[in-house]
């Protein structure tokens, strides 16, 4: 690794964020000097970051977002309110709009899910943004887990493969709101025959499903994509299929590369399966780096992440993705998790990746724990210079077949400043990043493809058989009303 090569795949790079004030993976870094993650609540923070992005080709910048907080460890909030994790989050969706008029060609990736925001406003939202940002907007579609999430909307807490079930019903709608309802040339404005849009080229969507209902026409014309470009992360096996008939990219997880090329593999295979061609769904995997012009700097700076990480923090943000209270541990003893509990082995089993970090005889206590978690230990954080942070992605790209990479950071804006300025060349030097955009003030789906021209869904996308003169028209009855 490290030498030229031209031919090689080249692959996309995403910034991930969130728009939670503090920091939304690494707890207790909002202390670090010069770290800016508690300025989230003004607009100078997204400004700067969309300009610094664009400015070095970036892709994308990925929002991911949660609802409610976690309250499991201890019982509540208290230990992600003091570090300052996935706490005070503002809606990413009313922030993209201001970072678009500052930018020609960076995207914008945005969550919403598909449990509790009804179909409606969201296809509106999405179409409004797609317009503002002339085509740059993803929807990144979950399908939300948390006990918090479902309380805060006044749902039940629906079993994980019945969400799912609803989602698939709940693509059917946006697809039919955004590419069925309004047929292309509706948008008249024709001054002569006096006709803003033209009423026989809008069709009301009729929508009577097993889980979800609707009766409108979207309040939307077309917009640039129609379709944003779909996201998707969903691991398990019903989230796989979901993937291969909706997603265009796939976030995915997994500390090493050979944790996600079974899961890329499949993926693929079942997409293949369905009539698409499986090259079109591009995998993200995530990476945390700390990176220094010498192997020296960057120690350094791992090491001032560990100063400023928030151990307790760390551990309450873990309880929360897993539900397991860790509190019940005592900070320094081993950690010795009941396996007979399916929540607990599956963690014993998360430790277990974790490998690489431990000496001989060394073993697992929270506080360990929970620092390797506050330093960005959801994703692969590998401490290093350019090459040495460039071998471990050029190893994603060869043994997972990654399309790219969300980039995470300990501490901003000195991680991102570091991914442009240092890493960005030296992958750029090994041919491993495209030069540019496919499609200068062109769409997400344009520079995520490099197909110029490709807009809207591909045609052996599911969501693309969703068109206007398919629509079935209103009942006569209705027309007679509106009449």
């Amino acid at each position: 690794m490290g030498s030229e090569t031209p031919d090689r795949k080249k692959v996309h790079l995403n910034f991930f964020e969130t728009a939670c004030t503090g920091n939304h993976e690494c707890a207790g870094q909002w202390s670090r000097p010069g770290d800016n993650s508690r300025t989230k609540d003004s607009l100078e923070y997204y400004i700067e970051m969309a300009k610094m992005g664009e400015k070095a080709g970036i892709t994308a910048i990925f929002f991911a977002d949660t609802y409610a907080g976690h309250d499991v460890y201890g019982g509540n909030m208290d230990a992600v309110f003091r570090a300052g994790v996935q706490v005070a989050q503002l809606d990413p969706l009313v922030i993209i709009s201001a970072m678009a008029a500052v930018t020609k060609s960076i995207s914008f990736g945005v969550t919403g899910s598909t449990s509790y925001i009804p179909p409606f406003p969201l296809a509106r939202t999405f179409s409004s943004l797609d317009h503002l940002t002339k085509g740059r907007i993803a929807w990144n579609v979950v399908t939300s887990w948390s006990q918090a999430a479902a309380d805060a909307f006044g749902k039940e807490l629906v079993p994980h493969d019945q969400r799912y079930e609803i989602a698939d019903e709940y693509m059917d709608i946006m697809y039919r709101l955004w590419n069925a309802s309004w047929a292309d040339g509706a948008q008249m404005w024709d001054r002569e025959k006096h006709i803003a849009y033209e009423p026989s080229k809008i069709k009301k969507i009729n929508h009577d499903g097993k889980h979800l209902k609707l009766h409108a026409r979207h309040q939307m014309h077309p917009s640039p994509q129609r379709t944003p470009v779909i996201f998707q992360a969903g691991t398990s096996k019903v989230g796989q299929a979901f993937a291969a008939k909706h997603a265009e990219a796939v976030y995915i997880g997994g500390l090493v590369p050979s944790q996600a090329a079974y899961q890329i593999k499949a993926a693929r295979e079942i997409a293949q399966a369905a009539g698409r061609d499986p090259t079109t769904i591009k995998f993200f995997a995530a990476i945390n780096p700390i990176i220094g012009r010498t192997m020296e700097q960057a120690q350094a700076k791992f090491a001032e992440a560990q100063e400023h990480a928030d151990v307790v923090g760390a551990l309450a943000q873990f309880s929360g993705y897993t539900g397991i209270d860790m509190s019940k541990y005592p900070l320094d003893e081993e950690l010795k998790l009941d396996t007979s509990n399916p929540k607990e082995s599956a963690v014993q089993g998360f430790l277990g990746n974790f490998g690489d970090s431990q000496k001989d005889g060394d073993v697992w206590t929270p506080r360990k724990l929970g620092l390797k978690i506050a330093i960005g230990g959801f994703h692969p954080s590998p401490v290093g210079t350019p090459a040495m942070v460039a071998d471990i992605m050029e190893q994603w790209i060869d043994e997972a077949d990654v399309d790219g990479f969300n980039m995470a950071y300990i501490s901003n804006p000195g991680s991102f400043e570091d991914i442009c300025e240092l890493l960005i060349p030296e992958l750029r030097r090994r041919g491993l990043l495209f030069d540019g955009y496919a499609v200068p003030g062109g769409t997400f789906r344009e520079n995520l493809l490099r197909q110029p021209g490709q807009k809207t869904l591909r045609s052996d996308h599911y969501g693309s058989r969703f068109k206007f003169e398919d629509e079935p028209d209103e009942p006569q009855m209705a027309k007679d009303v509106a009449t």
